[in-house]
């Protein structure tokens, strides 16, 4: 019994192939990961400013509420006009 095991081994087009489609993929999930952080960046610049404002708060609890008092101080005021 000689059994060897022979693999076919791909052809340079098919790796190369493979090769840029795992490229395209990595850099769409890139691409898309970057968007979420951009457009998500204001309420963590709000939240982290908040964060500051309150600091001098001792427990988490009255941190929590005043940073909750900071962030509707600070929302800017939409109000429909006639």
């Amino acid at each position: 019994m000689n059994a060897k095991l022979n693999f076919a081994s791909p052809s340079s087009t098919l790796a190369v192939a493979a090769a840029a489609l795992a490229t395209v993929i990595a850099m769409g999930i890139l691409w898309a990961v970057v968007a979420l952080f951009q457009s998500r960046g204001a309420p963590m610049e709000r939240l982290a400013a908040a964060e500051r404002a309150c600091a001098e708060h001792a427990y988490q609890s009255e941190r929590a509420a005043c940073m909750n008092a900071w962030l509707v101080a600070s929302r800017p005021e939409t109000i429909a006009r006639r």
